[in-house]
């Protein structure tokens, strides 16, 4: 029996993705001067207003200037030079206080920043590479960052930072992509472009982002069904740092623990663990130990040792699960600090996570998207004799 299954994205133009943006630039100012630094910063975004909030604990601490020129750069490199939200008129207000004593003693203590449950996940997409995503986030996250590519680069005009997309895909009765049966993706635009104008220029850019062997006559696109969408980003609608973790992991394809991640430093295991998860399960399918993975972890606060760790292979594991997670264990720390050492998560390194997701990207010499390296499938395959 086939079935569909749709996810969403955001643009880095989005209001909750501003939010997530000016969180996450801010953790790297701090983590540039101070790599033990620990932030917990959160932001709202409205019209023409930025207010910022949240803890740190730092043996450097920034100028409300040096502050307030971060947030400026983000906002300017976004887009955003409206009259109703602009980088250069923005007023801000600055609640940034220092982390309470409490919980840095359990930190301090090389222990959890908080108790909490974090899940990672990783498929094959069989007949596409999708860097071991689920197909309809990867195909919603690649829509709207290749526009945006071209927004920034000037081949396209009057098309604006704020945009959402939405893929439902058809799969088989043996869980394989079949098609892409609905896009939905809209975007703010210039008030001179007429509809059909953005239409074509989004049109243009999808036949180039979607591989052509799932678009058919029967593939239903939507672009701005209301038919305008001139007002858009923080202007429109209020942003909020990490409000869109769906978005941000699997699309809704596997399990969420409910912790955010903008804005927090690698000591806050909603953070850290949810990579270090994210980089196990797509090494255990990687190694082809199974085609899919989904694995659990469980912390309390000022606790070092995770409290459970969970698996489940959806019954594609070639080996017994009970070994993998034993193997696992030996082969890599799931404290705090381990995960921090094993990652090497203290570095300035969390802006481009603030949009087009967490996962699935590539990871590069400076350190961004340490978690989605594939070093450890070749121990895990020797392990288990796999060729």
């Amino acid at each position: 029996m086939s079935y569909f299954f749709t996810s969403e994205s955001v643009s880095e133009g989005h209001p909750d993705k501003v939010c997530d943006a000016v969180s996450d630039s801010l953790l790297d100012l701090y983590l540039s001067h101070d790599a033990h630094a620990r932030t917990a910063i959160e932001v709202m975004a409205t019209a023409n207003k930025v207010i910022l909030a949240g803890e740190t604990n730092s043996a450097w601490q920034p100028s409300a200037e040096e502050i307030y020129r971060v947030v400026r750069q983000v906002i300017d490199r976004i887009g955003y030079r409206q009259p109703d939200f602009s980088a250069e008129t923005v007023d801000m207000e600055n609640y940034i206080h220092r982390q309470s004593a409490d919980i840095a003693l359990g930190v301090d203590r090389m222990g959890a920043g908080d108790q909490g449950i974090m899940f990672g996940y990783a498929k094959t997409e069989k007949g596409f590479d999708t860097d071991y995503m689920p197909l309809p986030i990867y195909l919603a996250h690649k829509a709207l960052s290749d526009l945006s590519l071209k927004r920034h680069s000037g081949a396209v005009s009057g098309i604006l930072p704020d945009s959402k997309s939405q893929f439902t895909v058809e799969y088989d009765s043996l869980g394989q992509p079949v098609r892409v049966s609905k896009i939905v993706l809209s975007t703010q635009h210039a008030s001179e472009l007429t509809s059909e104008e953005v239409r074509q220029i989004v049109l243009a850019q999808l036949r180039k982002s979607v591989p052509e062997k799932l678009l058919s006559d029967s593939t239903e696109i939507l672009i701005n069904p209301t038919g305008r969408f001139v007002i858009g980003g923080p202007a429109g609608d209020t942003g909020l740092t990490g409000r869109k973790i769906i978005v941000d992991t699997y699309g809704g394809a596997a399990p969420h623990g409910g912790g955010a991640f903008s804005g927090k430093d690698p000591t806050k295991v909603d953070r850290s663990a949810a990579y270090m998860m994210r980089y196990l399960a797509k090494n255990i399918v990687a190694a082809g130990l199974a085609e899919e993975c989904i694995l659990q972890v469980s912390y309390a606060i000022g606790v070092a040792e995770p409290l459970s760790l969970y698996i489940d292979t959806k019954n594609t594991a070639k080996v017994d699960e009970a070994q993998i997670l034993n193997t696992v264990r030996n082969l890599v720390s799931l404290t705090p600090e381990g995960i921090i050492r094993h990652l090497d998560l203290r570095r300035p390194i969390y802006l481009p996570t603030s949009s087009y997701g967490h996962f699935g990207r590539r990871p590069d010499d400076c350190g961004h998207f340490s978690w989605e390296k594939l070093d450890l499938a070749k121990e895990l395959k020797n392990a288990f004799n796999l060729r």
